[in-house]
């Protein structure tokens, strides 16, 4: 592809129609197969079955009971601020705090939802990373909880959360209310008073039921109340309303209620107490993310086995580098509305907690947790403390060994953890400095070893990420040198050049890369049978080794292009670095642009600038084109500005018809002209009689459009309903509009202007905001860079050209394609960025829900989930649809091969692909996790997306004519 002077014709052969093909077919192959990996590598469960629970060695355990009173969706700020009158919300929990026990902010692992939440507290462990693929509701693996180890778990509350956790416990008494209570119109803190009233109808059952009675009074029983009525009212009113305010009352209420039940009843002073949240509540009603007002939770403790509160002065403390799941500080400084300040404050991570309940009752942690003791609740003795905590480490640690131990199984070439390659001997030291009573160096010795078990823990979550990551990476770089190669050997100069030359490489040599290539195939099969691998890992290692074989096989063209670059100028070797920096830079901006959408407009603006300036000083065009191309990218750079959530607004969208219209107008004035460059667009035949009737018949298809929404919209406002007359309108209009630019005559610009008049109809009745403003605007640009390609191409030829020739009407002589030259990466490149404001000119495409489903409301009203999802879809792709159908015309114009650049513009792509596929995430937000998903989908399949669209729109671009200085040319494809 690098430059030359004089560009060559060039017709592609049958073999390399095949070539193509086959080459296709091995792309969509690759990117689907590769697409799976992210869940071997990101989404790969953590846990492990086979590990024995390790009961701690206390000498009596603190409590003979727990009660866990979980507030789902209370925020800590809410829970201990004063209202505006200066009372605080929570008086029992609040006196608690500054009497009976210790108090904290429990850190939440986003995502902050409530099944995680709850699972990071009951069972010590943060979501499974291979929920995602179950939509985070079903148990992908099972795993062991508090309530598994207890003697007898009571439970009430949500059908969302109790079963998870009772379903399966046979050792469990539970119940939850009916789905229907859960309503987001009425005050939702009656479901808490439901939770609190069903267990205490079973006490007050159990004076009558011996065995109820007898059950309650053993040891180690875990009661559990899910209270969901501020989650329920933070997301109908705000956690700023008074309905969820108050709802803090009503958890405190209970709290205190169910302290006071449990004391009267017992009477035994053996009940421990835990009262926290599985998330908080953002301002706007939701949660999931890692924001502050998600992550923070409050934890209160008390009862039997928890320190009486301890009062101290809060001094600043230098930043000791440890943070929490949720990325805060360690010692952050109380507000000071709290007025708390003199209590000291013990912040856990979530996860904290289940080891903490289990050690209350004398239970052993749940063997799947990854939750670090917090002491500083516990009133234990020095000794009972230790024991505590090594329990706490013995059973991470018993995760660790059980990882390695499986690993090991099925590893010919197993790399230990070498930090914990000594444990045996450091537990064996911890024991003996217990029996010597030197608590304090047996407890920094255990917290440190329950701390390189957890680093344990993530070296082999993380073992197969090295030669996985390693894999793909190269399979992908394999990918693109190949399109590389098939790009030079097909539509550039270089093979004629080197045939001149002799340098052609023998074939002789194929039969042994082949041969070379299948001996390493099998040897990774065996390699990989032999460790038990999964079947994809197979696949991947297979593609990686296949597509470097075929590189292999043309290492003698490579070597042969390396020498002719190398005695090339130095200008052409400047140029190629140039280009190649320029388009890398290029596309990382376009990742970014998939996190923040505002690069768009600086994209625009910047264009816009050096767009018009290269027009109006390099190629000497009409100073009124220049203006034209600045104005236009600046139009379009307002876009990006604006929310994805796009705001209905009626007049925008009748607005947009009328500004359709004129633009149709001014190309149609375009069209006639007869002067410079426009000839390439307008003067490829006859002026076709029935063309200006076809052109006033999309006209008045857009402006019913436009009246139709005005009409559609009103009627349905006022009678809840669609008319079904104005349903018929409106698909029929959407209809006959897409058909009739294929009557249109076959000029390019004709054609281009019957194409935007054609899908404008379908596209304004799908608006219900400025989108439709956007469809003109990026026609407008679409139209410029046709315009500028050829100007360009006009500037080139008259220089050029030794002897001018004149236009004939109606000439039409055989097309020609030239070969490729290094300048033209621009129109790939180009492409690749008007594809991806395509994608997210309006919103964003990686997540359909960020669409309003009101566009589809002209054209049906009735739940129908498949049409209406098939009718958003579709609008989606008409801006796409423009923008292939301007570059099959371009590529026209310039006389280039469409395929070659295709695969171009795949190579592009998959530049955008590795550096999305190191960005997918397993931690975050459901959103989050989801959208680096869906980017690294998006751009994984644009070759297949690509090549789809250039289907559909072959039939509207197979027939268009182009002319030239020297030539007027038709290709039927």
């Amino acid at each position: 592809m690098a430059g030359r002077p004089r560009p060559q014709p060039h017709s592609p052969s049958s073999s390399t129609r095949r070539r193509e093909r086959w080459l296709v077919v091995l792309g969509v192959a690759l990117h689907a197969v590769y697409m799976l990996s992210i869940f071997d590598i990101y989404f790969k469960s953590p846990i492990v079955h086979g590990m024995d629970p390790v009961p701690p060695r206390l000498s009596a355990a603190p409590a003979k009971r727990l009660v866990l009173l979980v507030a789902d969706g209370l925020r800590a700020d809410k829970f201990f601020e004063p209202d505006e009158r200066g009372r605080y919300r929570a008086p029992f929990l609040r006196g608690v705090i500054e009497e009976k026990g210790r108090w904290g902010v429990s850190h939440a692992r986003p995502p902050t939802e409530s099944r995680p939440g709850h699972v990071s507290l009951i069972a010590g462990f943060y979501e499974d990373p291979s929920a995602v693929t179950k939509g985070w509701k079903a148990n992908p693996v099972e795993f062991d909880s508090v309530f598994n180890q207890s003697r007898h778990t009571i439970s009430y509350g949500s059908p969302d959360i109790v079963p998870i956790f009772c379903s399966r416990v046979p050792h469990s008494t539970w119940d939850t209310y009916p789905h229907e209570y859960e309503d987001f119109a009425t005050d939702a803190s009656f479901l808490d008073h439901w939770s609190f009233d069903q267990f205490q109808g079973l006490l007050n059952r159990s004076f009558h039921d011996v065995k109820l009675r007898q059950l309650l009074l053993q040891d180690k029983l875990v009661i559990f109340l899910h209270l969901l009525g501020c989650d329920t009212n933070g997301h109908a009113h705000r956690p700023y309303s008074s309905i969820y305010l108050n709802n803090v009352k009503v958890v405190d209420q209970i709290a205190e209620s169910m302290y006071n039940l449990m004391e009267n009843y017992f009477k035994d002073n053996q009940t421990a107490y835990v009262f926290t949240a599985d998330h908080g509540m953002s301002d706007k009603g939701s949660h999931g993310d890692g924001h502050p007002s998600n992550t923070d939770t409050p934890l209160v403790v008390w009862g039997a086995g928890i320190r009486s509160p301890k009062f101290l002065a809060y001094t600043e403390k230098p930043d000791d580098g440890f943070r929490f799941v949720d990325d805060h500080k360690h010692d952050a400084p109380t507000p000071q509305d709290w007025a708390l300040e003199g209590f000291e404050r013990v912040d856990v991570n979530q996860a904290d907690i289940s080891p903490l309940m289990a050690t209350l009752v004398g239970l052993p942690c749940p063997v799947n947790s990854v939750g670090s003791l917090p002491t500083q609740y516990l009133k234990l003795s020095k000794a009972d403390e230790v024991e505590a905590v090594l329990a706490n480490t013995k059973q991470i640690l018993n995760q660790f060994l059980r990882k390695s131990q499986l690993k090991q199984s099925s590893s010919l070439y197993f790399k230990p953890f070498k930090p914990l390659a000594n444990y045996s001997s450091v537990l064996s030291q911890i024991e003996d400095l217990i029996s010597e009573r030197d608590y304090e160096t047996a407890m920094k010795h255990s917290e440190e070893l329950r701390k390189m078990a957890l680093a344990g823990l993530h070296y082999f979550q993380t073992y197969d990420w090295f030669m996985l990551m390693t894999t793909i990476t190269l399979g992908y770089i394999g990918w693109m040198v190949n399109l590389i190669l098939h790009v030079l050997q097909s539509y550039t100069s270089f093979p004629a050049i080197l045939l001149k030359k002799a340098q052609l490489y023998p074939k002789n040599t194929s039969m042994k890369v082949y041969i070379g290539g299948c001996f390493f195939m099998c040897l990774s099969s065996i390699i990989l049978l032999l460790e038990k691998s999964p079947v994809l890992y197979h696949a991947y290692v297979f593609m990686t080794i296949f597509l470097w074989t075929r590189i292999v096989h043309n290492f003698e063209f490579l070597k042969a292009v390396w020498r002719e670059f190398s005695n090339m100028p130095f200008k052409y070797a400047l140029n190629l670095l140039i280009s190649s920096a320029i388009a890398v830079l290029v596309l990382e901006f376009l990742v970014m642009s998939f996190f923040d959408r505002k690069i768009y407009t600086w994209c625009f603006l910047v264009l816009g600038i050096l767009g018009s300036t290269y027009v109006a000083f390099f190629i000497e065009a009409s100073p009124a084109l220049a203006i034209y191309i600045w104005l236009a990218c600046w139009f379009l750079s307002v876009f990006t500005l604006m929310p994805a959530e796009i705001p209905e607004n009626n007049n925008l969208v009748i607005l947009s018809g009328a500004l359709i219209i004129l633009i149709a107008v001014a190309s149609r004035w375009a069209n006639s002209n007869c002067t410079s460059f426009w000839l390439y667009l307008t003067r490829a035949n006859k002026r076709d009689s029935q063309s200006s009737k076809l052109y006033f018949a999309q006209v008045i298809l857009v402006a019913i459009s436009s009246i139709m929404v005005w009409l559609s919209t009103s009627h349905r406002s006022q009678n809840r309903e669609l008319h079904s007359l104005h349903q018929l309108i409106n698909w029929s209009v959407a209809g006959a509009a897409m058909v009739l630019p294929l009557f249109s005559p076959p000029s390019v610009l004709s054609r281009l202007t019957s194409i935007f008049l054609g899908f404008a109809p379908p596209f304004l009745l799908l608006s219900i905001g400025y989108e439709a403003v956007f469809y003109s605007a990026f026609s407008m640009v679409l139209i410029g860079w046709i315009f500028v390609e050829s100007a360009n191409l006009y500037c080139s030829e008259e220089s050029g050209s030794a002897r001018r020739r004149s236009l004939v009407d109606g000439s039409v002589f055989a097309y020609e394609e030239r070969h490729l030259q290094l300048s033209d990466l621009r129109i790939p490149l180009l492409f690749v960025i008007l594809f991806n404001v395509a994608f997210f000119g309006t919103g964003n495409f990686a997540s359909i829900a960020s669409f309003e489903i009101s566009s589809v409301y002209r054209f049906i009203t009735v739940f129908s989930p498949f049409l209406m999802a098939g009718l958003l879809i579709f609008k989606l792709f008409i801006p796409f649809m423009l923008v292939i159908c301007t570059f099959s015309a371009i590529t026209k114009i310039v006389r280039i091969p469409r395929l070659g650049c295709y695969f171009l513009v795949i190579l592009l792509s998959d530049v955008m692909t590795i550096h999305f596929f190191f960005l997918v995430r397993n931690t975050g937000s459901w959103m989050e996790i989801g959208n680096s998903i869906s980017h690294f989908g998006i751009v994984s399949a644009q070759v297949v997306f690509v090549l789809l669209l250039f289907a559909l729109t072959n039939i509207y671009t197979r027939d268009i004519v182009v002319s030239s200085r020297q030539l007027t040319a038709r290709k039927v494809m």
